[in-house]
């Protein structure tokens, strides 16, 4: 039951978005003042964009078993929503004449290099989960807890183009399996369709004129003989064939 209902919990990118929400939200309240954001908009906009990346993941997996195309898309919000935040910070380091950290320094590959430990929430999730995304947390708090603003802005860059590559693999994988496996509304429009050429075999419904299979009524939806049932091959869109019904 806990594993069913909290199946986000295990996911690596889940994970990850909540150490970024964390982190950006101490990001904010650290470095962000009246003076550098009056109104508190940037503050505003960079906490909302960190909490909208876990939230999304979080409800796309869950419509996993229920639609597929659904959970692509939550998840291509939470990447959309994560490169926004990445920009924030991007823009912070510029806007303080700095260079982000080229991908072949030390400072990146350190950061880039830190892996996560495997979850082992067991039958406790929500307490033993919020344990392991602390203590991932915390494999980055020399660069996130030391002081320098830029080295931090600098180690969520990293973070956050890591995560991105990660949905965008995550969605390639969703992608592959909808294209072989279809979705739960896929898999109701079929047996719907089963159940309807069964029916019409049963009640001796005429054969196709093209294909020879059961055809099944249906009503046309637009055009002038729109509101009228005819008789539609079963095996649409396959084969067009159709016949008026007299």
């Amino acid at each position: 039951m806990e594993i069913t209902r909290f199946g986000y919990f295990w996911l690596d990118t889940w994970v990850l978005a909540n150490v970024i929400q964390l982190a950006t939200q101490e990001f904010c309240m650290r470095y962000l003042n009246h003076t550098n954001d009056p109104c508190g908009r940037q503050f505003d906009q960079m906490t909302q964009a960190a909490r909208s990346v876990p939230a999304n993941i979080a409800e796309g997996n869950s419509r996993h078993s229920t639609s597929r195309e659904t959970e692509m898309k939550l998840t291509d919000v939470a990447r959309a929503s994560l490169s926004e935040l990445a920009n924030d910070y991007l823009n912070w380091l510029l806007l303080h004449e700095s260079i982000p950290w080229s991908v072949r320094s030390a400072e990146y590959m350190a950061v880039g290099n830190i892996r996560f430990d495997r979850p082992t929430y067991k039958d406790d999730v929500q307490h033993l989960s919020s344990v392991h995304i602390l203590a991932q947390k915390h494999k980055f708090d020399t660069w996130l807890k030391g002081g320098d603003h830029l080295m931090a802005a600098n180690c969520m860059l990293v973070l956050c183009n890591r995560l991105i590559m990660m949905l965008g693999r995550q969605i390639e994988h969703l992608l592959e399996s909808f294209k072989e496996e279809g979705g739960f509304t896929e898999g109701l429009t079929a047996e719907r369709l089963a159940f309807r050429t069964q029916q019409s075999a049963q009640s001796n419904a005429p054969l196709c004129p093209q294909c020879g299979r059961p055809m099944i009524k249906r009503m046309a939806k637009k055009g002038i003989h729109s509101g009228k049932e005819f008789w539609s091959c079963s095996g649409y869109p396959e084969c067009n064939g159709t016949r008026s019904i007299d």
